[in-house]
């Protein structure tokens, strides 16, 4: 790993984030007792979905105080990154707003596990209460 997470581009954090989300996600969703493979998709969706990190990005953004500048800066590097890759199934806007959201998440991996667990469990809680909505 890069001693000095500066030197870690936007893009390369959100790939690192999207997989430590993912990861939290799977356990939680296999703790919650979801068994069966296509459950376990539909349930996954829900939370890894661009659409979904946009809401939960939106939702952090909307509280004050939730993130600290540092937090915010590493967001906004991942939201601004150039992407080569088109977005699917959702609009470049939520897309981008997502691809920050796995940069913070990537940043929070590497820098502060125990910030992004807190993140992580109250992103999880945070979705699955808004489901019901």
């Amino acid at each position: 790993m890069v001693s000095d997470i500066r030197q870690i581009n936007g893009l390369a954090l959100a790939y690192l984030g999207d997989a430590e989300w993912e990861v939290m996600v799977r356990r939680h969703i296999l703790a919650a007792g979801l068994t069966k493979p296509n459950q376990l998709h539909q349930t996954a969706t829900r939370f890894v979905s661009a659409k979904g990190q946009a809401r939960l990005m939106q939702a952090m953004l909307d509280q004050e105080g939730f993130l600290s500048d540092q937090e915010l800066s590493y967001y906004k590097r991942g939201r601004n990154a150039k992407s080569h890759t088109a977005a699917k199934n959702t609009d470049i806007q939520t897309y981008r707003i997502a691809t920050g959201f796995e940069a913070l998440m990537g940043y929070l991996a590497v820098s502060q596990p125990s910030r992004f667990k807190a993140v992580a469990e109250w992103g999880i809680t945070y979705l699955e209460e808004s489901s019901h909505d």
